[in-house]
Order: C-alpha cells, then structure tokens, then sequence
C-alpha cells in the first residue's frame, strides 16, 4: 500500500491491519539470548545508521531473542534491564507486529504474548516499506507505572526511555548486519486501536528491524 493512500486512510480512521499469516500462537518462549560477542562498541557505533530498504525474509527465533534482549532485557539479578528507566519505572511496553501477530515482549520469561492475531506491520507507520519488513517494534508507555513522576512530564520521560530502547536496537543491528529505521510519522490512534491499549497507555513511537534490502542509508 502506498504512503499516499495509508494518509488518506489515516484521515478518515480506516486504516486497518491485515490478516494474520498463518495460525497466531498465544505465546511464544524465545531461545535464551547470547549476551556475548557481536562488535566493539566504537565500530557499532561506526556502523550505525537508518536504513529504509528491507527485505521481507522473517527473522529466526533466536536471532529475534538477542534483539529483544539487548533492546529491554533483563540483564541483572534485580530485574533491572539493558535501558534506563526514571525511578526504575519500567514503563516502556514493546510490542511486535509480526506477518503471524502482535505480541507483547515479556522480558522477565523471554517470552512474546500474543494481543492481536492479525498483521498489524501496515498500521505501524505512513511508510510503504513497513507492510512488507518483517518486523515493527512498538513502543509504548504505561502511564500507571509512573506514579511517582509528574503527569507533566511523563511523556518526556518515556520518550526519553524508549529513545534509549530504540537506541540499543540500531547498535545491535549494527553489529548483526540488520538494517532498522525508528520512525515518529505514525498513526497513533490507529495503531492503539489495533493493539487494543487502554486509556493510560500512550504510543511513543515505532521501529523497523529487518534483514537489508537494496539500497538505502541516512
């Protein structure tokens, strides 16, 4: 579907997900991430950078873990994970929009959750490239999880945790040879509809992940 006519859905609220391909199982258990290897962080850094060219070959299963686990994992004893959170809020939720289903990662049993069995990837941003990548990552925040932040500035400081979050995945896709753009040109209210959120939980932004296409890189 082209970006003109997802903005024209967009304005008239018709912007829908497609069916899920295949059967969508309610959860799937990941394969124990690596936390070792992978590049030096100067030459990650190096490396980073936005890509929009995907191709459409889905990501394995243990390949997926490690990206979800460098993203938000846990990764000490006290639950705390590989992104900062203010207070230790944790109030960032990723979400998958999967070709098979969205699911919620659940990163304290490395497991996804299913919340939608439909394809979601072409309500995840305006972009053609996102209804035929593999992978959009969601990012939500949880507004009841922030008690004890000003409700002024909770969305600052959510943006301020998925940013990191987005961050951990384009260092990692640096290292893994994966192409990844984040993307803030999205159809929040139509992707909340389609996640089924509730009034407290705010879409921050979206992130594309994938294996690299043809060309492409800003």
């Amino acid at each position: 579907m082209s970006t003109i006519t997802k903005l024209a859905m967009g304005m008239m609220g018709q912007l829908r997900p497609k069916p899920a391909r295949g059967d969508a199982a309610t959860s799937i258990v990941l394969p124990p991430p690596t936390k070792h290897g992978g590049a030096q962080l100067m030459d990650a850094l190096s490396m980073r950078h936005s890509s929009r060219e995907f191709s459409s070959a889905e990501l394995p299963l243990p390949l997926l873990s490690d990206l979800l686990w460098a993203a938000y994992g846990v990764n000490r004893s006290d639950g705390k994970r590989t992104a900062p959170s203010a207070l230790n809020a944790q109030e960032i939720n990723v979400f998958l929009a999967l070709p098979s289903g969205a699911y919620r990662y659940d990163a304290s049993t490395n497991a996804l959750h299913l919340v939608a069995a439909s394809d979601l990837r072409r309500v995840t941003g305006y972009q053609d490239f996102v209804d035929e990548a593999p992978l959009d990552l969601v990012y939500v925040a949880d507004h009841g999880r922030m008690g004890m932040v000003p409700v002024t500035q909770r969305e600052s400081y959510a943006s301020v945790a998925a940013g990191a979050i987005a961050q951990n995945v384009y260092l990692f896709a640096a290292c893994h040879g994966l192409a990844t753009v984040l993307r803030a040109w999205i159809d929040r209210a139509a992707i909340a509809d389609a996640l089924g959120l509730t009034h407290d939980q705010q879409v921050l932004l979206s992130q594309t992940v994938g294996y690299p296409g043809k060309a492409g890189a800003a």
